[in-house]
């Protein structure tokens, strides 16, 4: 009996060694570890075997099957690996491996400064708000105490469309007028306007045809450049650092009055003077001033009952001095090597 099961052994290694799919090794599993396998009728044999022969080959038996299970498992594993490793050849994703890491791309960074700035009005109670890039003369010059033939206009020359009556904005402000025409009610208003604006412009390192703008505007009662002093020292210093200091300079716009310049302290010298803020210590980063009465008038509030005032940032001003980035013509590129500097959160 020893030599028969000896010999069984040797027949199923051979055979092991030749199984190549996961079919043909069920088959053999079946065949020798069955109930009709050789195995079972050694077993079944026993019975007409002593006592001590039924020890004997009892034993032998039994590291005969854990001996054969061994050998099943090993060649079931190289079975499985290698069919996983032909799938894994032949298609070009596999939904159960790892995932690769995909680069993504990062906001535009004007985009990001522009929602800086309106969470910035949004947290001081000013309503964000829109209005049509293609914009009607009336809006754009007219209502803002701009009439036709009036010298400033040369310096907002945008493109028209339609003769001399529809353009393309060349400012935010035309959205402000709008604003306070709908309010019938002639409530108190506060709101900030930002989008592209165009005017005919030579596009260099530090201008373009094509720009954004935001501003803002504020009417209520017993208004004054205090108030838009405040509101300006609190942008300045959420922006550029609270160390910034702030000032006026008087200016001149035909749809404020008294109008002045925004200025900020240098926040590359610390106002000592060099050559970004020309060493005079303070960077004008926008205008602004008390709104003109005959503009409160155009959008239906009574000059004698309401006062206001009005302010506006070239948002790629802003982020060229806040950023330090020296051509305009970044923001539009698309360049990865610059965009890239700026994929990070505020907390890093």
């Amino acid at each position: 009996m020893k030599e028969k099961i000896e010999q069984l052994q040797k027949e199923i290694e051979i055979k092991v060694k030749e199984v190549k799919t996961l079919k043909e090794w069920n088959d053999l599993k079946v065949e020798y570890l069955g109930k009709k396998g050789p195995i079972s009728a050694i077993l079944s044999g026993m019975r007409d075997l002593s006592i001590e022969e039924k020890k004997e080959t009892g034993k032998l038996v039994n590291e005969l099957k854990e001996t054969v299970g061994i050998l099943l498992d090993e060649q079931r594993a190289q079975i499985e690996a290698k069919e996983l490793e032909e799938k894994l050849s032949k298609e070009e994703i596999d939904i159960s491996l790892p995932a690769t890491k995909i680069p993504v791309g990062t906001p535009n960074i004007l985009e990001k400064l522009i929602e800086e700035s309106e969470e910035l009005f949004m947290s001081m109670g000013y309503d964000v708000v829109e209005g049509p890039e293609l914009e009607k003369d009336y809006y754009n010059f007219e209502l803002l105490n701009l009439p036709k033939g009036h010298p400033a206009r040369d310096a907002q020359d945008t493109f028209y469309t339609k003769g001399e009556e529809l353009l393309l904005r060349s400012q935010t402000s035309p959205v402000q007028v709008r604003t306070m025409l709908a309010n019938e009610e002639k409530e108190p208003l506060r709101i900030v306007c930002p989008g592209k604006t165009y005017r005919r412009d030579d596009d260099d390192a530090t201008h373009s045809h094509q720009f954004t703008q935001m501003e803002g505007l504020l009417i209520d009662k017993n208004i004054s450049l205090a108030d838009l002093k405040g509101t300006f020292d609190i942008i300045a210093k959420k922006l550029f650092g609270i160390e910034r200091e702030t000032r006026f300079r008087p200016s001149f716009y035909p749809f404020t009055e008294p109008s002045v310049e925004l200025d900020i302290s240098c926040f590359n010298c610390g106002g000592k003077g060099c050559p970004l803020c020309k060493h005079t210590g303070w960077i004008t980063v926008g205008g602004a001033g008390m709104v003109h009465p005959r503009v409160l008038e155009n959008g239906g509030y009574d000059p004698k009952e309401w006062t206001g005032f009005a302010f506006g940032f070239g948002m790629e001003r802003l982020a060229m001095l806040k950023y330090g980035i020296t051509d305009i013509r970044t923001f539009y590129t698309n360049d990865l090597r610059v965009t890239d500097t700026f994929n990070r959160t505020e907390a890093e």
